[in-house]
């Protein structure tokens, strides 16, 4: 059974420019249970997330996987599985070949690319191409590359959108499911309705920083909970309230009690032979909750956390990161890491690109590294060695491709 792993951010910053996406985050979590990472649209979710898995490198601050960062880790496939995009496949591949290029890539038995498949409900079109898929079907494709590794940790972004009610019931059992193996389960939603029935935790943040964590039943006050009953013979309901010295607020729905418990009030009506009709307990929903935070309306003690300053990274000058620092930063999820070498300046193993990320306040400037081929194919070339070296382009879009690398007698770049 895999191990889940402890995800932690201290004091995590990016900053772009002026603008911070993300201020000083400082947050946990646990694994054995699904955590909802909740915020307004540029709040700064998908670079938290992004930081997490090596893709931006923090302005400041750390982002750990079981007390390691993303690069560091040494079979990234098997520990962390990751969908950030349910767009980032090759249209012209058929979703069998999709995570073949993936299991290839981390050295896994194919084998399992049929289990997985069938997990997520695709082993009927195994064979037909991405690029006529539904977006319910490529979330369901994007989870299957996350599981193929059989990992420990599970990061998600937005896994819901585009599935079906049943897809969406789906969906939600296997996340519990996952958890209960003992994983670490992170997903990332808008869907509130949603996310209250899954998670059982919650991370919530608004302008890139921390505005709650915690569990669900830990968002509102108890005192803003109230019992709601009511009777066909509210005059007995009222006077047992009265004689039992319970305040009470005759509504038009009934009776509003306060630090009453409903199973209480239940209890002593039936005790009085009194029959109910209504009886519940009503507080602040999530959505409110939810906005009240996000504005500042509302504060929350675990929104209190200090952030740890951490100068491990390399201060930010708001340009778009060169490519020797695109190969500091990481690597896409899925791919072997690099080795424990100081990385140099750009070369012909190294490329930048550009990949959109929604949370950036910025034109964005994400991420593609052109990555080295697997350990056991790691030998240092003889120095009478011709032609292309193999190498694996994992973009972050998450399409893999085997391309060459100019040979010393070369000068093409790396298509």
């Amino acid at each position: 059974m895999p191990d889940g792993q402890v995800l932690e951010l201290v004091g995590l910053t990016k900053r772009f420019g002026a603008i911070s996406a993300v201020d000083g985050l400082t947050a946990r979590v646990e694994p054995g249970q699904v955590t909802g990472f909740l915020g307004p649209n540029g709040a700064g979710k998908t670079t938290s997330l992004r930081m997490l898995l090596g893709l931006v490198r923090p302005t400041s601050g750390t982002a750990t996987i079981g007390g390691k960062r993303y690069t560091d880790l040494t079979a990234p496939l098997q520990t962390v599985g990751a969908a950030l995009e349910a767009s980032s496949f090759h249209p012209g591949r058929s979703a069998a070949n999709h995570l073949k290029v993936y299991a290839r890539a981390a050295s896994l038995p194919t084998t399992r690319i049929d289990e997985v498949l069938g997990l997520v409900g695709l082993a009927d079109v195994a064979g037909r191409r991405v690029g006529g898929f539904s977006l319910g079907m490529r979330q369901r494709l994007g989870l299957a590359t996350a599981l193929l590794g059989d990992p420990g940790v599970l990061v998600l972004d937005e896994p819901s959108n585009g599935l079906d009610p049943e897809g969406i019931r789906w969906m939600r059992s296997l996340l519990r499911h996952l958890a209960a193996e003992g994983r670490t389960v992170l997903i990332s939603s808008h869907l509130l309705a949603e996310v209250q029935q899954t998670v059982d935790a919650l991370l919530i943040i608004s302008r890139g920083r921390l505005v709650f964590q915690g569990g669900i039943e830990d968002l509102a006050d108890p005192d803003e909970f109230a019992t709601v009953v009511d009777s066909p013979d509210r005059a007995a309901l009222g006077r047992l309230l009265d004689d039992r010295g319970i305040a009470h607020q005759l509504l038009r729905n009934g009776f509003t009690i306060r630090h009453h418990e409903p199973v209480e009030i239940g209890a002593l009506a039936a005790g009085a032979g009194i029959a109910l009709s209504n009886l519940q307990s009503k507080g602040a929903s999530l959505e409110d909750i939810f906005l009240e935070l996000v504005s500042g309306v509302r504060v929350h003690a675990s929104a209190g956390a200090t952030p740890v300053p951490v100068a491990d990274a390399a201060p930010d000058t708001g340009r778009a990161p060169s490519a020797g620092q695109i190969a500091d930063a990481g690597q896409v999820p899925g791919a072997a890491p690099p080795a424990a070498t100081p990385t140099p300046a750009a070369t012909p193993d190294t490329v930048a690109s550009v990949d959109p990320d929604a949370d950036d306040p910025r034109p964005s400037t994400a991420l593609v590294a052109v990555m080295p081929p697997p350990r056991a194919a790691r030998a240092a070339p003889s120095p009478t060695q011709v032609g292309p070296r193999p190498s694996y382009s994992v973009a972050s879009t998450g399409v893999i491709d085997i391309v060459p690398t100019a040979g010393p007698d070369e000068t093409e770049a790396p298509r």
